[in-house]
């Protein structure tokens, strides 16, 4: 199962482009993303997706803030677009590597997430100018660490 996990983790981060899915357990690799019909970073994170193998279809929603009530992801884990993958959210611009971990260890969560828009991110421009926190937020609502990139 490590090795497995490690693997997954290689092929997410790898930027080679190729079409090798990060999580061959999401049938055909797609997923749903919601997003505002304004939101031009939200636009360009489908096709980050897309190179690592994950199929996005996109819904414009007038307003975003009726899905993340619906997933219940707290307002501090706030982005400007929600990604559904099976039962679990991912909130903003999450790298895949954290997808694949997610994925492969199928935590006990109701999903991730990256607050804000942070300046290096899939689909945000500019330079990274350190790790990326991605957040756990559990079944309860309460949020932890869940990787850093």
């Amino acid at each position: 199962m490590a090795v497995l996990a490690a693997g997954l983790l290689f092929l997410a981060g790898c930027g080679s482009g190729d079409s090798a899915s990060i999580a061959p357990d999401i049938p055909g690799g797609k997923v749903t993303l919601y997003k505002s019909p304004t939101c031009g970073c939200c636009a360009i994170y489908p096709s980050y997706l897309s190179k690592k193998g994950l199929n996005a279809e996109i819904v414009d929603v007038p307003n975003i803030q009726v899905i993340k009530n619906q997933y219940k992801i707290p307002s501090s884990m706030g982005s400007c677009h929600t990604t559904i993958i099976g039962d679990y959210f991912v909130e903003g611009h999450v790298p895949t590597e954290a997808i694949a971990k997610l994925m492969a260890e199928k935590p006990d969560i109701k999903g991730i997430a990256m607050p804000g828009m942070p300046t290096g991110s899939p689909g945000m421009s500019g330079a990274k100018s350190g790790p990326f926190v991605v957040y756990a937020v559990g079944n309860n609502g309460n949020t932890y660490e869940f990787m850093r990139i």
